[in-house]
Parts: structure tokens; sequence; C-alpha cells
């Protein structure tokens, strides 16, 4: 597809430098300077914004479109310190790429094409940080487009999913407080832990009986932390938890029945509950004509139909602001061990699947005549 093989070697190599200096979120220092250099290198103008962000524009002839491709660029932190085992140095490098071929055929651009290099994606959100800076605005954002390396899919297949495809998400803590007292004297405490195993089972009904069963949700509780010795009436509990759906309307639904399940045990035991319930990333929500054009564009041979994924995206905050689209790019080999899933501390891919990426950008541009 024109120059984009000479493009190969370039792009894996920035791969294999992105890999070896991850960051976590707002600290992309080492990255940032890495692409900004880089467009420096090539001659491209970028814009800065919430320190490590780099975004710019690319004018077309014609420029009645504008389109936006966002790479995500932080690392996970883990407990051998920070890596990049969500393919972030993947994304960057296909985004990279894709700004080298549109610069070197400029003369047969149309449109306009925007590019964002956003930190934090893994939190706590720079995609929301950056659309308040007023981004869309600045550029006249019309649509976007971002993906996402994917083990669970094999590298020649395309995932996507029409609608909503990836969770909104919350997480919640409830802190219990009860009366402490001897365990030998029962009667003259409240009993935090009895309190806790009752609202942990009165929650679990809120899914099974307050959600219908057509809705997808979750709630789970990850942590439990009380009590201070096995003779003492735990006063003071904490749960920690989350709670994921897709209709924004079910989510709310969710928060409420929430709220009055702890205001009831609140009034039968007799003790005080506090909820926290802070909202994360909304619902990945592919535009359904973005997804048509798509799949025509790439050839439906190429492409699996996901269901949705409980797991979430800052992506989500540009699709509540102009049409998006968010796909997955297969990653998964088993002839080459490359099967571990994503935050896995053995995740890796080919290079190779960063030039289908590249191409599929590529061919997406040319079905629309943004570039010819």
């Amino acid at each position: 597809m024109d120059n984009i093989l000479n493009l190969k070697d370039i792009v894996f190599n920035h791969r294999k430098y992105l890999n070896c200096i991850a960051e976590r979120g707002r600290e992309e220092f080492k990255t940032s300077k890495y692409i900004r250099d880089y467009l420096d290198k090539i001659g491209v103008e970028y814009d800065t914004y919430i320190g490590t962000a780099t975004t710019g524009i690319i004018k077309g002839k014609i420029g009645n479109k504008t389109i936006a491709f966002r790479a995500d660029i932080d690392g996970l932190t883990t407990e051998h310190g920070v890596k990049h085992l969500c393919g972030h140095d993947g994304h960057t490098s296909i985004l990279l790429g894709l700004i080298e071929f549109i610069n070197e055929n400029q003369e047969k651009l149309n449109d306009n094409i925007v590019f964002i290099f956003q930190p934090a994606e893994e939190g706590p959100g720079g995609a929301k940080d950056l659309i308040q800076e007023g981004i869309m605005e600045k550029y006249k954002i019309d649509e976007i487009y971002g993906l996402h390396i994917y083990p669970e899919i094999a590298t020649e297949y395309i995932g996507i999913r029409e609608g909503y495809f990836m969770a909104q998400i919350g997480d919640f803590d409830i802190d219990i407080v009860a009366k402490s007292g001897h365990g030998a004297m029962p009667q003259n405490s409240i009993d935090g832990i009895i309190i806790a195993a009752n609202l942990i089972n009165s929650l679990q009904t809120v899914v099974s009986r307050n959600v219908s069963p057509i809705d997808s949700a979750v709630l789970s509780i990850g942590i439990i932390n009380g009590g201070t010795k096995r003779n003492i009436i735990a006063e003071n509990i904490n749960l920690q938890g989350t709670i994921r759906t897709f209709d924004p309307k079910v989510y709310v639904s969710m928060k409420e029945r929430m709220k009055e399940i702890c205001k009831g045990i609140e009034l039968a035991y007799n003790c005080k509950i506090n909820v926290e319930i802070r909202d994360d990333y909304p619902s990945v929500n592919n535009d359904k004509n973005l997804c048509k054009e798509f799949v025509e564009a790439v050839g439906s041979d190429r492409i699996i139909a996901l269901d949705p994924l409980m797991i979430s995206e800052d992506f989500s905050y540009y699709q509540k602001e102009v049409p998006g689209l968010f796909f997955m790019l297969g990653s998964r080999d088993e002839e080459k061990g490359l099967v571990n899933g994503l935050h896995n501390i053995n995740f890796n891919f080919d290079e190779e699947v960063l030039i289908n990426g590249l191409e599929t950008y590529i061919k997406l541009l040319k079905f629309k005549k943004s570039i010819n």
C-alpha cells in the first residue's frame, strides 16, 4: 500500500523504544519528549496540553471534514514497576506511523487529520481533561477513531461492535460505623461484621432483582476491611467495589438502589453507613454509521462482531462529543505463544500487528476519500 512498507522498520523501532520507557499516567515525560522530538524531525507542528499530551492537525486540500485519531501513551503500574502491558506503546507507534504516512502524502490529503497522543488512559482519564481544555472545538473535530491491541482474537482479525461496546464504570466505598464491645457480651454492641455480611448479600440483589435480565450489569465487592481482635465486636467496616453496565439509565438506577439498601440496613441495625460512589468512564458507544462504513472499508472477512465487554475505556469521553468508533486489533498468535491477556505480566505481541493497524487506518481514509 503506497509507501507503507518503507515505514515498517520505523514503526517497529518506535515500539521498541517506547516499550523500554513505560511511564505512569500524567508522568509520561520521556514518552511525550520522544513523540515531540519525532514530530519535529519530520516537520509536523503540534500543540501541548496537560503536561504530557501532544495533539495537532494536518490540513487537507479541501478540509470539509476533520477526522481525529487517538492513541494512549501511558504504561501500567505493576509490582515490577511501570510496564507496557496494555499495548499503549503499540497504539502510539501506529499513530506515529499514520502521521508520517499522511505527512509524506499531504498533496493527496483532502480532509483534515487530527492526532491525539493522550496521557493517563489507565487513570484518572486524560481524555476528559483534554476535552475540558477545548481540543474538540479548537480543531473542529467531526469524528474520531481509536483502537486497542487485543490478544483475545487472532492477528488477522479486527473486532468491533455497533452501539454499546464497553461498560460505564463506577467505584464505591461503603463505611459501616457500628458499636464495638467484648465478644462475650454481644448484646451491648452493634456488630459491624454481621451488618457487612447482610449488606453484601443485599447488594447482590441489585443486579439479580433490580436490573432487567435483558440488560447487562456487574456489582462486585473486592475489598473488606474491619475488625481488630478475635474477641472484639468489630465497630468500623469498609467495603470497596465496582459497578459496571452499559446503559446510563441502568447505571443511575443501580446507584440509587445501592443507596436505598444501605439506608435500609442502617435503620434496621441502628448503625451509620456512609456511601461514596465515584463515577468513572462512560460507556464506549460506537456510532452506527461509522461502524457500517468501517466494515465496508476493511472488508467483512476480517471483521469479528464482538460481544459487549465489561472493561472500560476513556475513549468514551470523546464519543460523548462527536461520533466515534473504537475497535480491537487482533494480536493473538498461538504458534508464537502470544496468548497472554491484557495487564498480564507476560503480555506481548508480534510487531507485525502494528502494520495491520496502520494499514487499517489508511484503508479507512482511502475509502472515505479523505486521502487519494
